[in-house]
């Protein structure tokens, strides 16, 4: 797909921006192409830096006019491709900065699209209240970005995913209006919401501005472990247990592979094993209560009888924050870890919580049949059914050969995620990546009425044009 921007779009949109708002430098652009895993590459012509919705409104307005294509992009932390133009204007978010509002009555922040996700947590923080979506890349990630893609996170089992924390929105849509929608409402049975079609619209129903967001106590209890078990099936048999004995308290529970542990430990400094001994399987959990002693007491219960039964091998629960930071660390940096490692295939994809087990089974076996000497390394969000399965070439191997079977390998993966009435992509979006592989996995009746919703709000199909039906 090729795109040709006019000159005078070009002029007329240089000059609504005024100085500051838009860069044409190659340096200041680059950041901006590529993605942090290095596997996405693009190019445009402009980047559009608005600081405000209006400025965002003249910018879509313009292109709209014109039929110039637009990608939105947040903090660029995307796995999926959506973020990165291939000719399009590049409207960035990161100027839209501003915390509008926070009040701990209402439970409820305001914060405009380019805010990371780091500063709402601190900002909540300061008002005794918390932001729950949690990310590796809560640095990087922003407002905008996490609402687009309806990111998920560590909390997900507890808290939903960000389409259940957002109360409101204010969206320039394709169009060019501003739609204001920043509501606090917990309840509104008014008709179609407008604010959930655009969250995990990937910037193709409008662009995101601002965002009004839910937030809860912090609560004063909590307990973080890692345990050892023998197979995905012994940590679904924790999971339920865990469940019975917390009730709601459960907010993480995060399975790990051994294979996976060992490449952070290798390639990322300053890691520790969490266990003394080497075991297949680790599963992370997290307590938290707003009773004191409650998520610590109840923790003590699930691990004591869990090993009394034999249910797992070794815990380790963390006595500090420090301790609690670096069970974390394990996990945040399984990604990272691999970097290192060649070629991998990477599959963001969720199953029934009570189908973990049987995919992981499944896959590995056909993986390891497809590619002999494949390195599989899996992890997640078990609570919540999303595991993050990934193939890694084989040590020593090519990684073009590797690279050359990524499209049958994904295909063998989705089909058994498919045959188990599971998603091909749980968290990340499809972007570029996955939008036309979607089309295998979805009827036509609901592609149709996708695209109809599409064409009826960007006839021109100007927002993202290569994201979504």
């Amino acid at each position: 797909m090729t795109f040709s921007v006019p000159a005078d779009v070009l002029s007329r949109l240089k000059a609504v921006l005024g100085e500051g708002g838009w860069s044409q430098d190659p340096e200041r652009l680059a950041p901006k192409l590529v993605e942090w895993r290095d596997r996405w590459h693009g190019n445009t012509p402009f980047l559009a830096l608005p600081k405000t919705p209006r400025d965002v409104a003249a910018v879509i307005g313009i292109c709209a006019e014109a039929g110039v294509p637009i990608t939105p992009q947040g903090g660029n932390t995307g796995l999926v491709g959506g973020q990165i133009p291939l000719g399009e204007i590049l409207l960035s978010t990161e100027r839209l900065r501003a915390i509008r509002d926070i009040d701990a009555f209402d439970d409820v922040i305001v914060a405009e699209a380019g805010v990371t996700l780091a500063a709402v947590h601190e900002a909540a923080l300061e008002k005794g209240r918390r932001f729950p979506l949690d990310l590796a890349s809560e640095g990087t990630a922003t407002i905008g970005g996490v609402v687009s893609t309806n990111a998920g996170g560590t909390a997900v089992l507890r808290y939903g995913n960000t389409r259940d924390l957002v109360l409101g929105l204010e969206a320039v849509l394709p169009n060019g209006e501003i739609w204001n929608g920043l509501k606090r409402l917990r309840k509104d049975n008014t008709g179609y919401d407008l604010k959930q079609l655009l969250i995990g619209a990937e910037g193709t129903l409008g662009v995101v501005t601002a965002a009004s967001l839910k937030l809860f106590p912090v609560l004063v209890s909590r307990a973080t472990a890692i345990a050892a078990v023998d197979t995905p099936q012994a940590a679904s048999q924790l999971l339920v247990r865990a469940k019975d004995a917390a009730g709601g308290a459960v907010e993480a529970f995060e399975l790990m592979g051994r294979r996976g542990i060992e490449f952070v430990l290798k390639n990322i400094a300053g890691q520790r094993d969490p266990l003394s001994e080497v075991h297949p399987w680790y599963v992370l959990i997290e307590l938290a209560s707003g009773e004191p002693g409650a998520a610590e007491a109840a923790m003590e219960r699930l691990l004591g009888q869990a090993l009394d039964d034999g249910l797992i091998r070794d815990a380790a629960v963390a006595q500090t924050k420090a301790q609690a930071k670096a069970f974390w660390s394990i996990r945040e940096n399984q990604s990272p870890g691999q970097k290192p490692e060649g070629a991998t295939w990477k599959h963001d994809v969720s199953v029934p919580v009570s189908r973990v087990a049987d995919f992981l089974d499944q896959a590995t076996a056909r993986m390891e049949a497809l590619v002999p000497g494949a390195r599989v390394t899996a992890f997640g969000h078990m609570g919540d059914g999303n595991i993050h399965y990934d193939v890694i070439r084989p040590d020593g191997g090519d990684d073009a050969v590797h690279s050359a079977l990524r499209a049958d390998g994904s295909r063998i993966v989705h089909d058994i995620v498919a045959s188990m009435g599971g998603s091909i992509s749980a968290e990340h979006g499809l972007g570029s990546m996955k939008t036309e592989e979607a089309r295998r996995y979805k009827s036509p009746v609901e592609v149709a009425a996708l695209s109809a919703i599409r064409q009826s709000l960007d006839p021109k199909r100007i927002m993202n044009p290569r994201v979504l039906f």
